[in-house]
């Protein structure tokens, strides 16, 4: 009777919360799962996908993309919006502290936070000024995110509309940083094509300066999209990019980022949506979030939905300990960071289908229970 009453108590607060405009707040301690939801409110048609980042005094800043008026599209009117959390994920503060004002014609969105090894944070996000003017931009903090350097361009040896997703920038144990991007040519008049050309330009200075690899080989003519980088154990780069061949594409670099193999299929089933795959710092396995869906069921075919976790063992030959954390099958969940603690994971990815951000902290116990 008392679980009954809790759960009728949290679901009209729930309720209240969504119809208030205000965070909607769960938790469920056997899984190890507490959430927080960004619900869109008034002159706020959407919020959307972020990164975080670990301050040295404990919080943990989460910087996400706060819409404003009344466009919800990708193009729509935005700013970067930051919340934070004093207990690792568990609450986190209910009002917007302004990290980028909308500076592009557009918008400003997908957000990459790192620490670098220098002890600085270095934010990355992408300007939109039109269909034919997208391009990463870094800013640098030395006070923990207190204020923010300039920006500066990181793409300067070619214009045209880039994707540089969410989470995406990283750097590896020799301190280079890899920064993998979707360069997307525009047809006559500015419509914006669907094929992507995969680069990952790299930066042996911080972030000063940025060189591009050679183009990704795609030999198969598929379409390519919204890549992703993970340094292996034997030194190699594996690429893991969005496509529509349904299972997420590979490409591997040898040298650290400058070339790479053509494209190969990987085991990952995959409707056309990103995935994400981070390294497990406690324990060394790798981590994946992603859309586990193979078009089978026709309900949910082609659909960013159920959302699960699968580790592996192998360097991402196989995964196992497949969960799902969303499986509504209305939904449409993508772009997720990933961000460790301790002993949880907090996972940051956005719902198309009500256009709202959900920050979601589970333990590493239940993720690596079978």
């Amino acid at each position: 009777m008392k679980k009954i009453t809790r759960v009728l108590i949290f679901a009209l607060l729930t309720v209240a919360a969504a119809l208030s405009g205000g965070d909607v707040f769960s938790q469920d301690h056997k899984a190890g799962v507490y959430a927080m939801k960004l619900p869109r409110g008034k002159n706020n048609p959407r919020n959307s996908e972020g990164d975080f980042v670990t301050l040295k005094d404990g919080r943990i800043l989460f910087v996400y993309t706060h819409y404003t008026g009344t466009n919800p599209d990708d193009h729509g009117s935005a700013f970067l919006a930051g919340r934070y959390s004093k207990d690792g994920g568990k609450s986190w503060s209910t009002e917007d502290q302004m990290i980028v004002a909308q500076e592009g014609d557009m918008n400003v969105m997908s957000v990459s936070l790192l620490r670098l090894k220098n002890g600085k944070i270095a934010l990355f996000y992408l300007r939109k000024n039109s269909f034919t003017d997208c391009i990463p931009q870094m800013r640098i903090s030395s006070d923990e995110g207190k204020t923010w350097s300039n920006p500066t361009p990181c793409i300067t040896d070619r214009k045209n509309y880039f994707v540089l997703n969410n989470n995406r920038v990283i750097q590896l144990k020799s301190g280079r940083l890899l920064m993998p991007v979707a360069l997307h040519n525009t047809k006559e008049g500015g419509a914006f094509e669907n094929q992507g050309i995969i680069y990952c330009y790299y930066s042996d200075d911080n972030g000063r300066n940025w060189t591009s690899s050679a183009e990704i080989p795609n030999t198969k003519k598929i379409i390519t999209q919204e890549p992703g980088v993970i340094e292996l154990k034997d030194g190699r780069i594996m690429m893991f990019i969005r496509t529509d061949s349904g299972v997420q594409q590979l490409s591997f670099s040898r040298d650290e980022g400058k070339t790479w193999s053509p494209i190969e299929p990987s085991k990952i089933a995959s409707p056309l949506s990103p995935a994400s795959i981070a390294r497990i710092p406690s324990m060394g396995d790798l981590l994946l979030v992603w859309n586990n869906n193979d078009g089978k069921n026709p309900a949910t075919k082609e659909r960013r939905t159920p959302l699960t976790t699968a580790i592996s063992k192998d360097e991402g030959s196989t995964w196992q300990n497949l969960k799902n954390i969303e499986d509504n099958p209305s939904g449409s969940f993508c772009y997720t960071a990933i961000h460790f603690t301790k002993d949880e994971v907090l996972l940051g990815y956005f719902d198309w289908a009500t256009t709202q951000v959900t920050i979601r902290r589970l333990s590493l116990k239940w993720i690596l229970d079978k």
